[in-house]
């Protein structure tokens, strides 16, 4: 399937709620859009994509089928402890039910590690091509 042009796309008015009021408020991120986040290491990149999945379990329990946003979270080259206490994290507040974890630690070969955000691409086209919404946090 190829991608369409820039024109004849259509622009991102739909908002996508991360939880963080100032992200929410000052940079607003929608979907169907591509958002880098950049920073020097312990900064709190990680804790971002955290809040935003964990934020989207209110849709889930609560919205019609159409808003609701499934995560899928690509841990590469990280601490397998790391990936870890992030599952964890998700598990102990309900959000698993609605997230994909594809994990490539540092452990792992290099080969997986290069695989593991292909993997984590066709997993969110899934849900694109059914209809619905995905956010994919490459870490």
């Amino acid at each position: 399937v190829k991608a369409p042009g820039i024109i004849p796309r259509k622009s991102v008015n739909e908002p996508m709620s991360t939880g963080l009021k100032a992200i929410d408020a000052l940079i607003p991120v929608g979907r169907g859009q591509r958002e880098l986040v950049i920073g020097d290491r312990q900064t709190g990149k990680t804790a971002i994509i955290l809040d935003t999945m964990l934020n989207q379990k209110s849709v889930h329990d609560n919205g019609p089928e159409k808003e609701k946003l499934y995560c899928v979270y690509v841990a590469v080259g990280q601490k397998r402890s790391t990936v870890a206490q992030f599952v964890k994290v998700l598990e102990e507040r309900g959000a698993l039910e609605y997230s994909i974890i594809v994990a490539a630690t540092a452990s792992d070969p290099a080969p997986m590690q290069f695989l593991a955000p292909f993997a984590g691409a066709t997993m969110g086209e899934y849900f694109r091509d059914n209809g619905m919404h995905a956010l994919i946090s490459y870490d």
